[in-house]
């Protein structure tokens, strides 16, 4: 994340990240399979929170398909 991030709420300049996956659709939710990555930005003070689509790889699909 960029050191010039600013809450768009209260102004803020203090934050958090984290990194999150969920289901897409189709056959990635009939299996469970957490394709989608984001990171969230989370301020520091209000707890806004933005997310940032981020990127997957197959490898990471295909493993996460067996370890549901």
């Amino acid at each position: 994340m960029s050191n010039n991030w600013q809450c768009p709420k209260c102004d803020c300049r203090d934050y958090d990240t984290d990194t999150i996956a969920t289901t897409g659709s189709g056959w990635s939710k009939i299996f469970d399979m957490q394709n989608r990555k984001f990171t969230a930005v989370i301020c520091s003070n209000c707890t806004y929170t933005e997310f940032y689509r981020g990127k997957t790889s197959t490898l990471g699909n295909i493993f996460d398909l067996f370890t549901n």
